[in-house]
Protein backbone atom coordinates (compact mmCIF):
# COMPACT_ATOMS: atom_id res chain seq x y z
CA UNK A 1 0.00 0.00 0.00
CA UNK A 2 0.98 3.32 -0.86
CA UNK A 3 2.67 5.54 1.90
CA UNK A 4 0.43 8.97 2.32
CA UNK A 5 3.14 10.14 4.58
CA UNK A 6 6.78 9.15 4.19
CA UNK A 7 9.61 11.02 6.95
CA UNK A 8 13.29 10.17 6.33
CA UNK A 9 16.03 11.10 8.72
CA UNK A 10 14.00 14.42 9.87
CA UNK A 11 15.76 16.85 12.04
CA UNK A 12 14.33 20.19 13.45
CA UNK A 13 15.78 23.01 15.33
CA UNK A 14 13.64 25.59 17.22
CA UNK A 15 16.25 28.57 18.53
CA UNK A 16 19.34 26.32 17.35
CA UNK A 17 18.24 23.98 19.32
CA UNK A 18 18.01 20.44 18.13
CA UNK A 19 14.49 18.53 18.95
CA UNK A 20 14.06 16.32 16.28
CA UNK A 21 17.08 14.15 15.86
CA UNK A 22 16.21 11.60 12.76
CA UNK A 23 12.86 10.81 12.87
CA UNK A 24 11.49 7.95 10.30
CA UNK A 25 8.14 7.51 9.89
CA UNK A 26 5.63 6.16 7.07
CA UNK A 27 1.69 6.27 7.55
CA UNK A 28 -0.55 4.42 5.09
CA UNK A 29 -3.61 5.92 2.95
CA UNK A 30 -6.36 5.23 5.57
CA UNK A 31 -4.23 4.34 8.44
CA UNK A 32 -4.53 4.99 12.44
CA UNK A 33 -1.29 5.50 13.81
CA UNK A 34 -0.53 6.66 17.33
CA UNK A 35 2.18 8.54 18.04
CA UNK A 36 3.02 8.41 21.54
CA UNK A 37 5.96 9.37 24.32
CA UNK A 38 6.80 11.17 27.53
CA UNK A 39 6.13 14.64 27.60
CA UNK A 40 9.33 16.85 26.12
CA UNK A 41 10.27 14.06 23.42
CA UNK A 42 9.45 15.85 20.28
CA UNK A 43 5.90 15.08 19.32
CA UNK A 44 4.26 18.21 19.21
CA UNK A 45 7.46 19.24 17.37
CA UNK A 46 6.75 16.84 14.55
CA UNK A 47 3.16 17.60 14.22
CA UNK A 48 3.69 21.52 14.05
CA UNK A 49 6.76 20.39 11.50
CA UNK A 50 4.55 18.39 9.11
CA UNK A 51 2.01 21.60 9.45
CA UNK A 52 4.13 23.98 8.70
CA UNK A 53 4.92 26.27 11.22
CA UNK A 54 7.88 28.63 10.45
CA UNK A 55 9.84 28.73 13.57
CA UNK A 56 10.36 25.01 13.05
CA UNK A 57 14.08 24.90 11.02
CA UNK A 58 14.67 21.67 8.99
CA UNK A 59 18.12 20.93 9.07
CA UNK A 60 18.28 17.61 7.55
CA UNK A 61 15.81 15.14 5.89
CA UNK A 62 12.88 14.21 3.81
CA UNK A 63 8.65 14.61 4.43
CA UNK A 64 6.69 13.67 1.66
CA UNK A 65 3.22 13.76 1.57
CA UNK A 66 0.95 12.17 -1.27
CA UNK A 67 3.74 12.31 -3.90
CA UNK A 68 4.79 15.72 -2.62
CA UNK A 69 7.90 16.80 -0.97
CA UNK A 70 6.26 19.14 2.01
CA UNK A 71 9.39 21.19 2.44
CA UNK A 72 8.35 23.30 -0.74
CA UNK A 73 4.70 24.12 0.66
CA UNK A 74 3.46 27.36 2.87
CA UNK A 75 1.46 26.61 5.51
CA UNK A 76 -1.83 27.34 3.82
CA UNK A 77 -0.93 25.03 0.78
CA UNK A 78 -0.76 22.33 3.16
CA UNK A 79 -3.99 22.82 4.07
CA UNK A 80 -5.56 22.71 0.76
CA UNK A 81 -3.45 19.77 0.05
CA UNK A 82 -5.50 17.96 2.50
CA UNK A 83 -3.67 18.22 6.22
CA UNK A 84 -5.18 18.99 9.21
CA UNK A 85 -3.89 19.47 12.31
CA UNK A 86 -6.39 19.96 15.20
CA UNK A 87 -3.98 21.61 18.08
CA UNK A 88 -4.26 21.01 21.66
CA UNK A 89 -5.10 24.63 22.43
CA UNK A 90 -6.84 26.11 19.18
CA UNK A 91 -6.89 30.04 18.94
CA UNK A 92 -10.29 31.95 19.89
CA UNK A 93 -11.32 34.15 17.33
CA UNK A 94 -13.57 37.08 18.20
CA UNK A 95 -16.31 38.59 16.09
CA UNK A 96 -16.49 35.58 13.82
CA UNK A 97 -18.92 32.57 14.17
CA UNK A 98 -17.62 29.07 13.93
CA UNK A 99 -20.66 28.93 10.74
CA UNK A 100 -18.84 31.41 9.28
CA UNK A 101 -15.39 30.33 9.78
CA UNK A 102 -16.05 27.22 8.59
CA UNK A 103 -18.26 29.05 5.26
CA UNK A 104 -14.36 30.84 4.25
CA UNK A 105 -12.10 27.80 5.54
CA UNK A 106 -14.35 25.25 2.86
CA UNK A 107 -14.19 28.05 0.46
CA UNK A 108 -10.06 28.48 0.51
CA UNK A 109 -9.87 24.83 0.08
CA UNK A 110 -12.20 24.09 -2.69
CA UNK A 111 -13.01 27.16 -4.71
CA UNK A 112 -12.48 26.17 -8.58
CA UNK A 113 -12.62 22.09 -7.96
CA UNK A 114 -15.71 19.96 -8.13
CA UNK A 115 -16.32 19.93 -4.26
CA UNK A 116 -17.10 23.94 -4.35
CA UNK A 117 -20.77 25.07 -2.92
CA UNK A 118 -22.84 27.78 -3.15
CA UNK A 119 -24.41 29.30 0.09
CA UNK A 120 -27.24 27.13 -0.26
CA UNK A 121 -25.41 23.82 -0.61
CA UNK A 122 -22.33 24.45 2.11
CA UNK A 123 -25.68 25.12 4.62
CA UNK A 124 -26.71 21.89 3.52
CA UNK A 125 -23.45 20.27 4.17
CA UNK A 126 -22.98 21.90 7.33
CA UNK A 127 -26.48 20.50 8.58
CA UNK A 128 -25.44 17.16 7.36
CA UNK A 129 -22.15 17.10 9.49
CA UNK A 130 -24.04 18.41 12.80
CA UNK A 131 -26.44 15.62 12.08
CA UNK A 132 -24.09 13.00 11.97
CA UNK A 133 -22.19 14.23 15.07
CA UNK A 134 -25.77 14.87 17.16
CA UNK A 135 -24.49 18.56 17.57
CA UNK A 136 -27.17 20.92 18.56
CA UNK A 137 -27.72 24.08 15.69
CA UNK A 138 -26.88 27.01 17.56
CA UNK A 139 -23.23 25.85 18.59
CA UNK A 140 -22.02 27.23 15.18
CA UNK A 141 -23.60 30.31 15.92
CA UNK A 142 -21.24 31.44 18.63
CA UNK A 143 -17.86 33.35 18.23
CA UNK A 144 -15.03 30.79 17.43
CA UNK A 145 -13.37 29.02 20.69
CA UNK A 146 -14.53 32.14 22.56
CA UNK A 147 -15.90 31.57 26.04
CA UNK A 148 -15.68 27.55 25.15
CA UNK A 149 -14.85 24.54 27.38
CA UNK A 150 -12.19 22.65 27.12
CA UNK A 151 -14.62 19.70 25.74
CA UNK A 152 -16.33 22.34 23.55
CA UNK A 153 -13.06 23.53 21.37
CA UNK A 154 -12.16 20.25 20.83
CA UNK A 155 -15.76 19.30 19.56
CA UNK A 156 -15.57 22.32 17.13
CA UNK A 157 -11.96 21.19 16.03
CA UNK A 158 -13.48 17.63 15.30
CA UNK A 159 -16.57 19.75 13.36
CA UNK A 160 -13.79 21.39 11.28
CA UNK A 161 -12.82 18.00 10.04
CA UNK A 162 -15.95 16.73 9.21
CA UNK A 163 -16.72 20.19 7.08
CA UNK A 164 -13.25 20.06 5.73
CA UNK A 165 -12.94 16.00 4.37
CA UNK A 166 -8.88 16.75 5.24
CA UNK A 167 -6.95 13.36 3.48
CA UNK A 168 -4.38 13.49 6.73
CA UNK A 169 -5.46 14.29 10.33
CA UNK A 170 -3.25 14.80 13.18
CA UNK A 171 -4.33 15.15 16.68
CA UNK A 172 -2.10 16.42 18.60
CA UNK A 173 -3.29 15.65 22.15
CA UNK A 174 -6.95 15.96 21.69
CA UNK A 175 -7.08 14.19 24.64
CA UNK A 176 -5.50 17.10 26.87
CA UNK A 177 -7.44 18.67 29.63
CA UNK A 178 -10.57 16.20 28.71
CA UNK A 179 -12.62 14.27 32.10
CA UNK A 180 -13.66 11.08 30.68
CA UNK A 181 -16.44 11.57 30.28
CA UNK A 182 -16.04 14.44 27.81
CA UNK A 183 -13.31 12.12 26.17
CA UNK A 184 -15.79 9.62 25.03
CA UNK A 185 -17.88 11.86 23.30
CA UNK A 186 -14.52 13.33 21.36
CA UNK A 187 -13.59 10.25 20.59
CA UNK A 188 -16.95 8.87 19.32
CA UNK A 189 -17.26 12.05 17.06
CA UNK A 190 -13.92 10.54 16.08
CA UNK A 191 -15.16 7.36 14.91
CA UNK A 192 -17.97 8.80 13.11
CA UNK A 193 -15.90 10.45 11.22
CA UNK A 194 -13.44 7.79 10.36
CA UNK A 195 -16.27 5.72 9.24
CA UNK A 196 -17.59 8.22 6.57
CA UNK A 197 -14.62 9.02 5.40
CA UNK A 198 -12.53 5.60 5.47
CA UNK A 199 -9.78 6.59 3.54
CA UNK A 200 -8.90 9.79 5.63
CA UNK A 201 -5.94 9.02 7.42
CA UNK A 202 -5.26 9.97 11.19
CA UNK A 203 -2.00 10.26 13.26
CA UNK A 204 -2.85 10.53 17.34
CA UNK A 205 -0.52 11.90 18.85
CA UNK A 206 -0.39 11.55 22.86
CA UNK A 207 1.06 10.28 26.05
CA UNK A 208 -1.57 9.16 27.95
CA UNK A 209 -2.71 5.79 26.81
CA UNK A 210 -6.53 6.28 27.51
CA UNK A 211 -7.43 7.92 24.34
CA UNK A 212 -6.03 4.74 22.29
CA UNK A 213 -8.55 2.53 24.53
CA UNK A 214 -11.58 4.14 22.58
CA UNK A 215 -9.30 4.68 19.45
CA UNK A 216 -7.87 1.48 18.52
CA UNK A 217 -5.01 2.71 15.97
CA UNK A 218 -3.76 -0.09 13.27
CA UNK A 219 0.04 1.05 14.93
CA UNK A 220 2.24 2.68 17.70
CA UNK A 221 5.03 4.54 17.77
CA UNK A 222 6.85 5.48 20.78
CA UNK A 223 9.36 8.85 20.37
CA UNK A 224 12.07 9.56 23.06
CA UNK A 225 14.53 11.96 22.53
CA UNK A 226 13.84 13.37 19.36
CA UNK A 227 13.57 10.02 17.47
CA UNK A 228 10.81 7.09 17.43
CA UNK A 229 12.62 4.18 18.83
CA UNK A 230 9.74 1.55 18.85
CA UNK A 231 6.82 0.43 17.26
CA UNK A 232 4.15 -2.33 17.56
CA UNK A 233 0.42 -3.09 17.84
CA UNK A 234 -2.04 -2.79 20.40
CA UNK A 235 -0.43 -5.33 23.07
CA UNK A 236 2.80 -2.30 23.28
CA UNK A 237 -0.03 0.28 24.50
CA UNK A 238 -0.35 -2.55 27.28
CA UNK A 239 2.78 -2.58 28.02
CA UNK A 240 3.36 1.32 28.23
CA UNK A 241 0.35 1.15 30.27
CA UNK A 242 1.90 -1.59 32.27
CA UNK A 243 5.66 -0.51 32.95
CA UNK A 244 5.66 3.42 31.41
CA UNK A 245 8.29 4.98 28.84
CA UNK A 246 11.13 3.25 31.09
Amino acid sequence: MKYLLYINNLKVCVDDKMILKGVNLEIKKGEICALMGPNGSGKSTLAFTIMGQTIYKILEGKIDFDGQDLRDLSVDKRAKAGIFLAMQNPYEIEGITLKDFLRYAYDSIYKNTEKQLDLKGFKKLLKEKMDLLQMDPEFVERFVNVGFSGGEKKKAEVLQIAVLQPKFIIFDEIDSGLDIDALKIVCNYIKKIKKELVETTMLIITHYPRILEYLRPDRVCVMHDGKIIKSGGNDLIREIEMHGYE
